[in-house]
């Protein structure tokens, strides 16, 4: 096998090498194009605006949005919390105090949806099927003449699942209820159109598309119908009084670059990162006994693959895999040690949602790399099974099931 340079990132959903096509268009704005995009009266910050707009073109272009439709912010966290604060506190005086999501929803939305039920906002919160998707038909249940909006995330950040937007937009819009979606993991990575969708808020971030960390945006429909929110940050009135705050020109300027060449390199680049992750799945389920993929395969992002190995304790297993790059969950939850929320919602139990990785191939993996991983996984997975009392019941034909255990 050719020498493999280590350790190996497959953690592409917790975050993304800046592209260096991006860090290259970012560069002058740091040196000489150093200018405050809201300085008017000199050519310093006309060189930051237009750049700015620019870029708000190519994210605008890739949503099929109007560019006056995208406002930036400081990443998808900002976004999801200016989008849905935004939307139930300008549409309170209306009644409109209630809102729907799902239990597997980023904790930038759950703790923002939480926050509001205790300033008096009433938040239904579904179940998700085994497969880890919501149907058009239960949101279009939960919907009440008092609900101010649905959130609902098109891909899951721990298994990559895609929820049916398109459909659930449509319920939203049928309802009249304004839709948002926190589109951070789909962005860049299968077709996001706002129109087709029926999306009416959408909350992106640059990092997860080979841009900057620290730059994100939150799209906002301007027509049919037309969003309007109550700002969360105030200041000087920047982005038409939507999120005040000097603007991040470099930020912006390598989003919207990271952004045509996702749209651009998007039909060849997700076959490419499919083909892979589909090589590596097929590798680990036929190669080692009872390694389940969680989450519906049919509905999930080309490069995602969240795999649980029974039998084996998730933290020694990564703690073997030290040089690979991979997690047992989201990184805004990894540092916990509670069994995925995610997986458990999906009715994974405590010990299988424990022993999963979540594994995610990007723009500069290999084939080769892929192969190093599933030899290092199933090397690991057979040594500590091979220390585990459980795993030799089981392959004495024991059902675990059926044991009584005793106390200590």
């Amino acid at each position: 096998m050719t020498d493999i340079k280590r350790p190996i990132y497959l953690d592409y959903a917790a975050t993304c090498p800046v592209d260096p096509r991006v860090l290259e268009a970012m560069l002058p704005y740091f040196g000489d194009r150093f200018g405050n995009a809201a300085s008017r009266t000199h050519v310093f910050g006309w060189q930051a605006e237009e750049a700015v707009e620019a870029a708000r073109r190519e994210i605008a272009t890739s949503l099929n949005a109007d560019p006056k439709e995208i406002t930036f912010t400081s990443g998808a966290t900002e976004s999801n919390n200016l989008a849905i604060k935004g939307v139930v506190e300008y549409l309170a005086e209306a009644g409109k105090k209630h809102i729907v999501t799902a239990v597997t929803e980023h904790k930038a939305v759950l703790d923002t949806c939480k926050h509001l039920e205790r300033h008096g906002c009433e938040v239904t919160y579904l179940p998700v099927a085994q497969d880890g998707r919501v149907t058009p038909e239960q949101v279009a249940a939960a919907i009440r003449p008092d609900t101010a909006l649905v959130s609902l995330m098109i891909a899951n950040n721990e298994t990559g699942v895609l929820h049916p937007i398109t459909e659930i937009g449509a319920a939203c819009r049928a309802a009249g209820v304004l839709f948002h979606t926190d589109a951070v993991q789909a962005f860049g990575k299968i077709p996001v159109d706002v129109e087709a969708m029926n999306i009416d808020l959408a909350s992106l971030s640059a990092h997860k598309l080979y841009g900057p960390k620290g730059v994100g945006a939150l799209y906002i429909r301007r027509r049919k119908p037309r969003v309007r929110l109550a700002p969360q940050i105030h200041g000087g009135g920047h982005e038409r009084g939507t999120r005040s705050g000097t603007l991040n020109v470099p930020g912006i300027v390598g989003f919207g670059y990271a952004a045509k060449l996702a749209r651009e390199e998007l039909a060849s680049e997700s076959a490419r990162v499919f083909e892979l992750r589909e090589h590596l799945r097929r590798r680990l389920v036929t190669e080692i006994p009872h390694a389940i993929v969680n989450g519906s395969l049919e509905h999930r992002l080309p490069g995602t693959l969240n795999i649980s190995f029974a039998y084996v304790e998730g933290e020694s297993l990564l703690m073997g895999l030290k040089d690979i790059a991979v997690s047992s969950g989201s990184a805004c939850t990894s540092a916990s040690l509670e069994p995925s929320y995610v997986l458990r919602a999906m009715g994974l139990d405590d010990e299988l949602a424990h022993s999963s990785l979540r594994i995610t191939i990007g723009r500069f993996t290999t084939r080769e790399e892929l192969d190093f991983v599933a030899d290092l996984i199933q090397r690991e997975v057979a040594r500590l099974r091979d220390m585990s009392p459980l795993w030799e019941m089981v392959q004495e034909g024991i059902d675990l099931r059926t044991i009584e255990w005793t106390p200590h």
